[in-house]
Order: C-alpha cells, then structure tokens, then sequence
C-alpha cells in the first residue's frame, strides 16, 4: 500500500510498504529494521519477528523512546513475555500491530512530534 502524509519538518515517514520492501524517505529498505524521527536503522537483526530475543532490544531502547510500535508483519503477533517485560521495566510503552497498522501509527505519532520508535518486520 502506498500513502504519502505531508510534513512541515524533516522527518522520518514511512512512505510506501509491502511483504517486500518499506519506502522511509527516500529510502529502500528490503529487512526489518528500526525507525525513529531522526533515525533510520536499517543493520537490525533479528530478520524475522520469530527471532526476536531481549539481546535485540538495546538498539531500540538507546533512541530513548516513548513508546515503541512493534510491526509483526502481515498479521499481529505478540512477543514473548520477556520482550513485554523488558519494555515494562524500562517504562517504554510497547503497541504491537501488523506491519501497515505500525507504520500509519508511527506517522502520526512523528507528526505530532511525539518521541516514538517503530520497529518494523516485513514477515
């Protein structure tokens, strides 16, 4: 699905998305990967949501979030109650949503200027 959300700042939006690929700015990205306003991190593993372990979560919690949006691909999934543990120990809100429902999500929330952080899996 394509959409397009027009910004006053420079920011980072999630452009485009499918099964294959996020369009953030300019930007192709073809693997999860991790999106703040100022931040695009595109190196982050786990590739898949099924990998997702607590060893993962540093390069989230370093951007200092509010509040994270965990994208778990076509359909929503949960993780782990020790993912869910990590966030709640650190008083970062965690929504976990399908990927499309994360990412128009995290627009809004970068539009209005608040302090989140997407985490994005393609499947």
């Amino acid at each position: 699905m394509k959409f397009t959300l027009e910004s006053s700042s420079r920011v980072n939006l999630v452009r485009a998305y499918s099964r294959a690929e996020l369009r953030i700015g300019e930007e192709h990205v073809r693997s999860s990967c991790i999106v703040a306003a100022d931040r695009l991190i595109t190196d982050w593993q786990p590739a898949r949501f099924e990998a997702l372990e607590p060893g993962h979560l540093p390069a989230i919690f370093q951007l200092e979030p509010e509040v994270v949006l965990l994208g778990t691909g076509e359909r929503q999934r949960f993780p782990p109650a020790q993912i869910r543990a990590a966030f709640a120990a650190r008083g970062v809100g965690l929504e976990v949503m399908d990927l499309g429902a994360a990412c128009r999500t995290y627009n809004i929330l970068v539009q209005e200027e608040r302090h989140a952080v997407a985490a994005l899996f393609l499947e």
